[in-house]
C-alpha cells in the first residue's frame, strides 16, 4: 500500500434519514464503520472524517455531495471513499471493504 492513507468520510446528520427508519444514526454509524475497519484493517491506513449536512462545507466535495443529499438525489448516511460512493442509507461492511481493499488496504488476515 503507498504512503498516503485512504480517506473515508461519512455525510450525515443528526436526525435519521426517512428511509432509514429503524437504523443507527449517521454518527453512530460512522463511529461502527471505524472501529469495525480499524479491527480488519489496523489503524493505520484510513483517516476517518464526519461531515454533518447542516453545517458549513468547505471543499467542492462536500459540498456536492450534501447538496445532493439534501436535494434528495443520495441517502445518509452517505460513505465515501477516495472520493468514490462506497454505500448510502444503511451501508453494508462487505461492500465498503471492498471499495477500501480497491483502493490498496489488505485486511490483517491477508497474505
Amino acid at each position: 500500500m503507498s504512503e498516503k492513507a485512504v480517506q473515508l468520510k461519512v455525510y450525515g446528520a443528526e436526525e435519521r434519514c426517512a428511509s432509514c427508519v429503524n437504523a443507527p444514526g449517521s454518527k453512530e454509524t460512522f463511529e461502527w464503520l471505524e472501529a469495525a475497519i480499524d479491527r480488519k484493517y489496523g489503524k493505520d491506513g484510513v483517516e476517518y472524517t464526519y461531515v454533518d449536512i447542516h453545517t458549513e462545507h468547505n471543499s467542492d466535495e462536500d459540498r456536492k455531495y450534501v447538496e445532493q443529499i439534501l436535494n434528495d438525489e443520495l441517502l445518509y448516511p452517505l460513505v465515501v471513499i477516495n472520493g468514490e460512493i462506497a454505500a448510502e442509507g444503511i451501508p453494508r461492511l462487505k461492500s465498503v471493504c471492498s471499495v477500501l481493499e480497491q483502493h490498496g488496504l489488505k485486511g490483517s488476515f491477508e497474505a
